[in-house]
């Protein structure tokens, strides 16, 4: 059959029964599994087996947020499967699972002058598998959804054949085709239904009864977790396998001077020390042994160019300098012209991953083919990679994704992959490669730092007339993409063409609010530090300007910060029941001074939040967030439980990085080096917790990253309340 957007490729197979691939690209891609001539193969989404096992696979990585469960209530509830017979693998690397979206947001600004459609096509072949900017659901729901309705379809065609009945007077659910009192399971029908042919138009389920979709289901990935035999990278354990710890200098093109091998050597279980020009292992019988060898090492580095370092005054030069502007509504100049104009500026230091689980992965290099395990957000970009460190072409290199111990988006970076595979190649056997708690703070790449300086005209009524923001910040969407697609060919030529703004270092500046006119500048930093994706993205500093820089015009104009918000809505229904909701059930007493209680929104990903916030400033003048609560609007909820999970973990890392997990710089490294300098909450100083999911029959929208944005202004502005002192820094300080 040609591939159509219509089209279903379906085969069967001794011991597999039915496998369904959903064709959801309208175009023909390189296959990625064994084809006749003529054949365009696409991967499967669900795999039904003979003992009735319904198995789905997942393009998105399961980094805690709960992909694994949701992914598959999709399908199950389509299918009308019995959830207790659902399971989940992880997809293999396929154009099938690009995720365009996710690429749009995190290289914005470094395609600009590519024509999108070009963009949308490039980011497809070239398998942009990415977990990120809460697009999982918006981006997986549509084919997830098809691919249970083919085979529900092709479950009833083979029921109805054994009735001889009509296939569409035949049901699903709890794992059975039923017809009036018949019903057969899905394991004995598997084989026969993959012979019958899909109808051109697919079914899907209607009506409330039986669904999967908006009940809180138990989560797939819990019980391993719980019991430990959930299997993460440093689980992993092949035969002859060796450990190693690397370390590398302070900026990528660092250059490794030398080091004392003889001082490693004479470390009990060292086996070999490996040198490239830009870092160095130590390998051992156990990474213990390995990190013990790789400080006797004590390498030295040579770094041509200025080393990291205190980014404040480049960000003030840049803020003073020309730069690109990126939204223009209405004309602000005009408004500014003559009238009272009133300004802030806020900065935000560099921000820290700080993940649980620092990066690792395990290689083997056999017969001219790498495996690699590691957790990664990104399978195609590690791929390639690794498959260019070593000489093989991509098709040569597979790629295990395994669980994410809180990547954040560190496990978009390729590097450890690239230091697996390099290994396993020189050593001719397995290696595993982990790096320390130090490693990981001083060479991931943080959370760009930032500064803005914001303006705006008040109406005699209180009301913003036109608001201006220049944010300087380095051009993190274009570093991302120089880093991750190093070895794409679009990228080489996007990178040629002319600059502009950063989409991704400026995302979320543009204010919610109805204002008539709207000014946003990108002034482009350039800092010798390395810079990535962090949860959250660059909302996670845009919206600590917006929302405290409303703060002040709402005390400014004298007016009580909620119903100012709510007043420059213009009608968004939706997030005025988040900001009514938050107040109420936070108890909202006006954010007077005294009152220790701030607030603040955000709308992202198609979702909508508001967070209330209550401080103290205690002794020695730490500050002490004692209460967080949210209301959310995130459209229709897959999974309300694991929503308000994700919410929730949102708002702790959201309180994390709003009083600490940044870092400074001296002697061109990070001053913060060990997790217990990152100042992230304790059990003991965690705030208590509320999140309330408003109904809606809205599309589902992100949630990944809604959590996090809005808890820093929130904060300052309880700080503000408690204080009567504006603080407009992050990490919040004393």
């Amino acid at each position: 059959m040609a591939p159509t957007r219509r089209n279903l490729l379906i085969s069967g197979g001794v011991g597999v029964g039915l496998v369904v691939a959903w064709a959801a690209w309208p175009r023909t891609y390189r296959a990625t599994l064994p084809a006749a001539p003529g054949e365009t193969v696409f991967g499967a989404f669900l795999k039904i087996a003979r003992d009735g096992q319904v198995i789905v696979a997942v393009p998105q990585a399961e980094c805690g947020q709960g992909s694994y469960t949701a992914f598959a209530q999709v399908v199950a509830d389509e299918l009308g499967a019995d959830w207790r017979t659902v399971g989940v693998e992880a997809a293999p690397v396929s154009p099938l699972y690009a995720n365009p979206p996710a690429a749009e947001a995190l290289f914005d600004g470094a395609f600009d002058r590519v024509p999108e459609a070009i963009r949308a096509e490039h980011w497809t072949r070239s398998a942009a598998m990415l977990t990120a900017a809460s697009t999982g659901i918006r981006r997986f729901e549509a084919p997830l959804r098809q691919a249970g309705a083919a085979a529900r379809v092709l479950l009833c065609m083979a029921a109805a054949a054994r009735w001889d009945a009509d296939w569409q007077a035949c049901e699903t659910g709890d794992g059975f085709v039923r017809l009036g009192d018949r019903k057969l399971r899905f394991g004995e029908l598997a084989e026969s239904a993959a012979t019958f042919a899909p109808p051109a138009e697919l079914p899907l389920r209607f009506g409330d009864d039986g669904r999967l979709t908006g009940r809180p289901l138990p989560r797939l990935d819990v019980p391993a977790k719980v019991d430990g035999s959930a299997n993460f990278t440093a689980d992993i354990r092949l035969p002859d396998m060796v450990f190693a710890s690397v370390r590398q200098g302070p900026r990528p093109t660092s250059r490794l001077l030398g080091c004392d091998k003889a001082a490693a050597d004479r470390v009990r279980g060292m086996v070999s020390v490996v040198e490239t020009p830009h870092w160095v292992a130590a390998v051992a019988n156990d990474w213990w042994a390995a990190n013990r060898g790789l400080s006797a090492l004590a390498p030295r580095f040579a770094t041509d160019g200025p080393l990291p370092a205190d980014p404040a005054p480049a960000l003030a030069a840049a803020l003073d300098g020309e730069g690109w502007r990126a939204v223009s509504d209405g004309d602000v100049g005009a408004a500014f012209a003559g009238a009272k104009v009133i300004r802030a500026e806020y900065s935000v230091a560099p921000g820290l991953h700080a993940a649980i689980e620092t990066p690792a992965a395990t290689a083997q290099f056999e017969d001219g083919r790498l495996e690699l395990w590691l957790a990664t957000e990104a399978p195609g970009i590690a791929q390639a990679a690794a498959a260019a460190a070593v000489g093989l072409s991509p098709a040569q290199v597979i790629v295990h994704p395994m669980l994410v111990g809180g990547g954040f988006g560190a496990g978009l970076e390729p590097m450890v992959a690239v230091q697996a595979a390099t290994l396993a190649r020189k050593l001719r056997r397995p290696v595993q490669v982990m790096w320390s708690r130090g490693e990981a703070l001083m060479r991931s790449p943080v959370r760009a730092p930032a500064r803005a300086r914001l303006s705006a005209r008040l109406a005699p009524n209180g009301q913003v007339m036109a608001w201006q923001a220049s944010i300087a910040a380095p051009a993190s969407g274009r570093a991302l993409a120089r880093r991750l697609l190093a070895h794409d060919p679009l990228a080489r030529i996007a990178r040629a063409l002319p600059d502009g703004a950063d989409g991704h270092a400026i995302a979320g500046a543009r204010p919610m609010y109805r204002i008539p006119a709207v000014a946003i500048d990108h002034h482009p930093a350039d800092l010798p530090i390395e810079v990535g994706h962090l949860r959250g993205g660059a909302h996670g500093y845009t919206c600590f300007f917006t929302e405290c820089f409303v703060d002040e015009l709402a005390h400014a104009a004298q007016s009580e910060p909620v119903s100012y918000r709510i007043g420059m809505l213009g009608g968004d229904a939706r997030a005025a029941r988040c900001l009514s909701t938050v107040a109420a059930l936070g108890g909202w007493e006006g954010g007077a001074i005294g009152s220790a209680q701030g607030i603040a929104c955000h709308a992202m990903a198609g979702s909508y939040i508001a967070v209330l916030a209550e401080v103290h400033v205690a002794d020695g003048g730490a500050i002490r967030v004692d209460r967080l609560v949210a209301a959310v609007d995130c459209g229709r909820a897959i999974n309300p439980d694991i929503v308000k999970q994700v919410v929730e973990g949102g708002l702790i890392f959201g309180a994390a990085m709003a009083t600490g997990c940044a870092t400074g710089y001296a002697d061109g490294l990070p001053t913060t080096r060990m997790l217990g300098q990152a100042g992230l909450p304790a059990l003991a100083t965690a705030p208590e917790v509320t999140v309330e999911l408003i109904p809606s029959t809205a599309d589902p929208g992100g949630v990944g990253d809604l959590g996090v944005p809005a808890v820093a202004p929130a904060i300052a502005n309880a700080l503000r309340a408690a204080t009567g002192t504006r603080i407009r820094t992050l990490p919040l300080g004393p």
